[in-house]
C-alpha cells in the first residue's frame, strides 16, 4: 500500500468514525463519507470492497485503539481491583463509542478473528491471571476471561439497548459487593 493510498484509507476510515459518532449507522451513507473525506464517489469500493468493509474497517481501528488503550492501563497491587478498573473502562468505552461498538461486537463482525480482536482476549486473560496466581479466582484463567468477556459485552449490549430513562447513573459502574 502506498503512502498516498494509506492516508486516503485513514481520512475514509476517519470520515467514517466521525459520521458514526454523531448518529447510528443510517448517518453513514457513502455519500457524506465521501464529502467528510474528501474523496470521489468510487474511492470507498475501491478501497473496502463496499459500505459493510468500510463499517468492518472502522470497527477495527476502534478496536485496536481500545486495545492500545488497555495495553498502558496501569496496574495496582489488587488483581480484583485491577479487574473491575477493566471492567468500568470496557463499559465506558462502549458507551461513548455506541455504533463502533454495535459494529465490534455483533454476529456479523468479521472482527471475531482480528489480530485486534486476540490482541484484546490476550489483554483480558493478562489481566485475570494475576488474581488467580493470587489464589482469588474459583475457575481457570481462560475460563475466567471467557466469562467476563461475554458478562461485560451483555452489559454494555443491555445499557445500548435501554430505554432512555431506564437505566440511572449508576448503571455503568455496576460492582460487585464484597
Amino acid at each position: 500500500m502506498t503512502e498516498e493510498t494509506f492516508d486516503v484509507r485513514a481520512r475514509i476510515i476517519r470520515a467514517a468514525t466521525r459520521l458514526l459518532a454523531s448518529g447510528d449507522r443510517e448517518a453513514v451513507p457513502t455519500r457524506a463519507v465521501d464529502a467528510a473525506a474528501g474523496v470521489q464517489a468510487p474511492t470507498i469500493y475501491r478501497q473496502f470492497g463496499d459500505m459493510q468493509g468500510l463499517l468492518d474497517a472502522v470497527a477495527g481501528e476502534a478496536l485496536t485503539d481500545y486495545g492500545r488503550q488497555k495495553r498502558v492501563a496501569e496496574r495496582s497491587d489488587d488483581p480484583v481491583q485491577d479487574m473491575l478498573r477493566g471492567w468500568d473502562h470496557h463499559v465506558a468505552f462502549g458507551l461513548a463509542n455506541l455504533v463502533a461498538y454495535l459494529l465490534m461486537f455483533s454476529d456479523s463482525s468479521k472482527l471475531s478473528d482480528s489480530p485486534a480482536r486476540r490482541e484484546g482476549e490476550a489483554i483480558l486473560r493478562d489481566l485475570v491471571g494475576p488474581a488467580a496466581q493470587a489464589g482469588r479466582l474459583a475457575v481457570a484463567v481462560p475460563h475466567a476471561a471467557s466469562i467476563m468477556s461475554s458478562a461485560c459485552r451483555g452489559v454494555v449490549l443491555s445499557l445500548i439497548a435501554a430505554a432512555p430513562g431506564e437505566c440511572d447513573a449508576r448503571c455503568p459502574r455496576l460492582r460487585v459487593k464484597r
